[in-house]
Formats: C-alpha cells, structure tokens, sequence
C-alpha cells in the first residue's frame, strides 16, 4: 500500500511542478546562503586563529561551504526538472535520471541535518582549542623579539580590551607566567631575584594594562595586586572595578557559542525547507510516471512518497542488493573448476561448418 497517496489532476500537477520551480530557484539562493554562513564562520575562526590550538575546528565551516556549493547545482537541475514536468514528452527526457536525483538529493538534505547539528555539537571542541590555545598566548606575551611570537602581545592585549575580559579563566592567571620580557628587566635587582622561580621566570602580582576596567573611579592598579599596603584606600578582595573579572576563555566561548547558534538554527530552518521542497517533487515524478502508464496525459494519477510501507521498501531493496550479490557467485562444485559442466563447442569460420575429412592414401 502506498505511503501518503494524493490524487491529482492535470491542472494540479502543472500548478505543483510550477511551484516546484520556483522554490527551486529560492533554494538555490538558500545554497548561496549556507555558502555565505560558512565563508563567514571560517574568518571568524580565523580572526582569533592564533588564540586556537589546532583542533578539528574548521570541518563545520567547511562543511557549510561545501554543502551550500551543492545546494546551487542540484536545486539548478531540480528547476530544470520541474519546469520540464508541465509537459509530458519533455519528462520522458529525464524519467531515468529524476530517481536517482531524489536519492542524491535525500542524502544531501541528510547532510545540512548533519551540518546544523554540528553547530551545536563543537561546543567542546571550542572549548578544549580555546583553552589551550590562550594558554600558550600568555606564556608567549613577553617574546615581542622572537620571531613568529611578536605579534601575539598585540593580539592579546586588543583581546583583553574588545572583550573586556583579562587572562584565560581570570586576572590571576598572569600571576603563573613572566609577562614582561627579559629585555625590560633587570635580573641584577634583588626584587627580580625574589620574584624568580627555579626556572629564572619573573613571576609578579601584576597584570598587562589591557586588563583595566576603563570603569574604574581611579588610576588603575596593576601591580602588586594582592598587597593592600602598596596603594592608599585599597583592598584587592573587595575591589570590583579594577580589572575586568571576565576570563578571556569564557568571553570567546560565549562569543562563538552565539554565532553557531545563530547558524545552526538557520541552517536547521533551510534543512526544513529543502526536506518540503524534496517532498514535493516525489509528488511530482510519482504523479507524471503514473500518467505515463495510463496513457492519458489530461487523466487524473496518484502521486506517493513511497509505493510500499516503508517496511517493505526496505526488505525488496535489501532483497534486490543480496541478489546482485548472488549474481557474481560462480559455481565450482566439482573440481573447482567452473567450465566443467559446460559442454565442448568448436567454431568452424562465419558459416559454422566442420571441413571435409581428407582421404587417407592408401
């Protein structure tokens, strides 16, 4: 029994191919569309590319390209195909090619689902980069003369000012790394000898200046953050408005965390509408082929999502790759040889006839 039967007539099915066709082109900017979140994503990434450890961040927007590239050439050929199916003699053109583009273009659609739920699923991977990747940007802060380093106190320090946030998880974090380069300390001072851990790095209760709360009703303070006895009327476990509190991580995790949201949902929203769309010229080339078998281009035809229950779609398509399977299989019973069952033909030149026996000399 077929699966969603509709019955239709001739001016129905021109109206639905009609339709068809211009939803076709709608989808083909739908595809520029995922094309243009992608590209979007993937310089996004790339702004923040040197706060990142290398992690399988970049398949999403890869992904999206990719698929909104496809998306333009099949909804291409579904129009063509729609807008031939008015006329019954130009379908015939395309009757063994519109089955297997309803397969590819299912799979397809399969991939935006894919592609939409991968926006919400690299939350971790986000995370785990971003982590690690800041974390090597504060041990680096100091190297501006170190070739392929240099430019990451600026990146950091616009960071921390854009985002309003200091260190990775917080303003303590620059206590556990030397953030002034050697070139600028004197490691003859005693103080720098105190501050010094066994592996010589100048360790402070300090922070960069991109760390000050450009709220705050005074100077800032970023040295000897937790000696209360260093500055007049301060208290470094109840000043708020010193630094930003904000960790850099949690700012650039919420930062992305918006923009594939804001992605995937869209996506999601295209996946939905190329699911009816596909829905749709099922209908079509269900309908068009079941009028070709009536013979009567002006008769009304049913048109189907599936011609069986899905149950039995499954089984006889099971049942038809298990036979081509038996098809390859060579019978070698006996002997192992599978010519010996066949009985000896001989082939005597174009007109098949055996020579004349040569008489013997006697």
């Amino acid at each position: 029994m077929a699966v969603l039967r509709v019955k239709f007539t001739k001016s129905q099915r021109d109206k639905l191919a009609q339709i068809l066709w211009l939803l076709n082109w709608v989808s083909v900017v739908t595809g520029i569309i995922l094309f243009s979140l992608g590209l979007f994503l993937k310089v996004e990434i790339n702004k923040k590319g040197e706060l990142m450890a290398e992690r399988e961040i970049h398949a999403v927007p890869n992904m999206l390209i990719a698929v909104g590239l496809i998306a333009c050439v099949i909804n291409f050929i579904g129009g063509k195909i729609c807008y031939d199916c008015v006329d019954t003699n130009k379908f015939l053109r395309w009757k063994l090619m519109i089955l297997p583009y309803i397969i590819c273009t299912f799979f397809f659609t399969l991939c935006i689902l894919v592609g939409a739920l991968m926006c919400y699923t690299m939350h971790g991977q986000l995370e785990e980069a971003l982590a690690l990747g800041l974390s090597d940007a504060m041990r680096f802060y100091k190297d501006t003369d170190t070739p392929g380093r240099c430019f990451l106190k600026r990146t950091v320090d616009l960071l921390q000012i854009q985002f309003q946030c200091c260190g990775n998880k917080g303003p303590r974090d620059w206590f556990q790394v030397q953030w002034i380069s050697n070139r600028y300390l004197d490691m003859s001072s005693r103080e720098v000898r105190l501050r010094s851990n066994v592996e010589g790095k100048y360790l402070m209760d300090g922070v960069p200046f991109s760390c000050c709360n450009v709220n705050s009703p005074r100077p800032c303070i970023q040295y000897q953050l937790t000696n209360n006895s260093a500055h007049f009327n301060y208290n470094y476990k109840t000043e708020e408005l010193n630094l930003w509190k904000r960790g850099c991580h949690q700012a650039l995790v919420e930062h992305y965390t918006h923009i594939l949201h804001s992605i995937g949902l869209t996506v999601l929203l295209i996946w939905l509408f190329e699911l009816s769309v596909l829905t749709g010229v099922r209908y079509l080339q269900t309908a068009v082929e079941n009028v070709l078998r009536q013979g009567d281009p002006e008769s009304e035809s049913d048109g189907w999502l599936l011609e069986n229950s899905f149950v039995e779609t499954v089984r006889s398509n099971f049942n038809i790759i298990k036979n081509l399977g038996k098809c390859n299989q060579i019978d070698t019973a006996v002997n192992g040889d599978p010519n010996i069952d066949r009985p000896c033909t001989a082939h005597y030149g174009p007109d098949n006839v055996p020579p004349k026996e040569m008489p013997v000399a006697s």
